[in-house]
């Protein structure tokens, strides 16, 4: 019997199997509400790193400075070019782009790099800020011209971690968000049963969605069990609207608008990152053809995604925005719902775009409690570790691997939850030591290249 869902009011029957095709377009209804469920699933991180910068730069909120209005204007380009570079990734241009549901985001991983850029110096310091963003952006696209030559370092076992090993590394975010969010960290309010409440509303309306409706129901369980958390939080007086009346109808980008300085610190510490957001984005297109389409990702599909994020990097450090990455929590979504469409995450991008050009959409947006999207980012960042489970469930467990396995990750994340035993070392290698992913992709894919097979093949 054909596996089919059933929506919209002419009861149309959609056959599931399509949805895990990348290419296949779902009737808007079924694709609009499904995009707009990847959207909320990463809204409250793609703006973060903004408000991050700028707090550290001095003119975020909370603070007198005269320059606040350029934080907002960083919110909206962060929503904007999330949106930009998400196209390129869904709907791609010649080479650039993997063409699968990889939704683009601003990336937490350059924040080490960017804060000591522009600590204390206010917009002063964006201008070489930026530069470093857009070199690089540059760099990062150079980087797929070569990705896809690299694959022989890069099998199922090196993925397969690398995909844990994120998944690892948000889930300790997911249960932040879920207990008020890491400004409240030290605070009372921080881990209070209003927070935790919501996030399990969320937490149990999505799984009781998922298991037991069908059709439409279950596809967009995460949406429904964000709603359902909103309308619970608000209900509680969690939520204000406060940011919705003072927001504007309309923002047009500004290239350049701090100007462009070539800071040495600025594009070596960009350069750098752009090496781990390739290996990252090689872990989640990985975890995206597994989890949502039972393979591995091709060639092409590996250096277009590469490509797409080195471009939507640079273009949107020309106009002020912040590095761009595929966002992990989003391969935990396609595994979930098993839709692969690209075109679903096609009208999410569209609607992030709305989102940066109309500020009181957005605004109605962050409206949405973090406890609330830290119930949904708790099921989605587990799925994308049990994505990694998923493709290291093809592996040879021979000695061999699990020597690999068992050094690779017991260092990567050794080092990622004690992160004081790297103390006396320089602070860009304790930065980018205790990471976590970075130590344990470098070791496996050196153990994989120089460990004779024959090692894991005695007896």
């Amino acid at each position: 019997m054909t596996d089919t869902v059933t929506t919209g009011p002419s009861g149309t029957g959609i056959d599931r199997t399509r949805l895990r095709d990348p290419d296949y377009m779902p009737p808007l209804a079924t694709a609009v509400p499904l995009g707009i469920q990847h959207v909320l699933a990463m809204f409250v991180s793609n703006v973060t790193p903004a408000i991050i910068v700028a707090g550290a730069a001095g003119f975020g909120f909370g603070s007198n400075s005269p320059d606040f209005p350029s934080l907002l204007y960083m919110i909206q380009m962060s929503m904007l070019f999330a949106g930009i570079a998400t196209l390129f990734q869904t709907v791609g241009m010649g080479p650039v782009g993997g063409r699968l549901p990889i939704v683009q985001g601003t990336s937490f991983a350059f924040l080490p790099v960017m804060i000591p850029i522009v600590a204390g110096q206010g917009v002063a310091a964006m201008g070489a800020l930026m530069g470093g963003v857009v070199i690089g952006g540059i760099f990062h696209f150079t980087l797929g011209s070569v990705v896809g030559r690299l694959r022989f370092a890069l099998p199922p076992l090196v993925t397969g971690l690398i995909v844990l090993m994120i998944g690892l590394a948000l889930i300790r975010v997911g249960i932040q968000y879920s207990a008020g969010g890491v400004p409240l960290i030290g605070t009372p309010e921080y881990g209070t049963l209003s927070h935790w409440s919501v996030a399990i509303v969320v937490i149990v309306v999505t799984l009781l969605l998922k298991f037991f409706t069908k059709g439409m129901w279950s596809i967009a369980a995460v949406l429904l069990g964000l709603i359902a958390g909103y309308l619970v939080a608000f209900a509680m007086g969690m939520v204000s609207f406060a940011n919705v009346g003072n927001a504007g109808w309309a923002a047009i980008p500004s290239p350049f608008r701090w100007g462009l300085e070539l800071s040495a610190p600025a594009i070596i510490g960009m350069c750098f990152m752009a090496v781990i957001s390739t290996i990252e984005t090689v872990g989640d297109v990985s975890g995206i053809t597994k989890g949502g389409a039972g393979r591995e990702a091709t060639d092409r599909e590996i250096s277009g995604a590469t490509y797409a994020d080195g471009f939507g990097t640079a273009i949107a450090g020309i106009f002020g925005g912040l590095p761009n990455t595929s966002f992990s929590q989003n391969v935990g979504l396609v595994s979930m719902t098993g839709v692969m469409s690209r075109h679903v995450v096609t009208c999410g991008a569209i609607f992030l775009i709305l989102c940066g050009l109309i500020p009181k959409v957005g605004a109605i947006i962050s409206t949405v409690p973090i406890a609330v999207l830290g119930g949904g980012v708790i099921v989605m960042f587990g799925m994308v570790a049990a994505a990694g489970v998923n493709i290291l469930s093809g592996v040879d467990w021979n000695r061999r691997n699990m020597v690999i396995f068992a050094v690779s990750l017991s260092v990567g994340l050794g080092l990622q939850l004690e992160p004081g035993a790297l103390q006396h070392l320089p602070r860009t290698v304790q930065i980018l030591l205790t990471s976590g992913l970075l130590p344990s992709a470098f070791l496996a894919i050196v153990l994989n290249l120089v460990l004779p097979q024959e090692a894991g093949e005695e007896d």
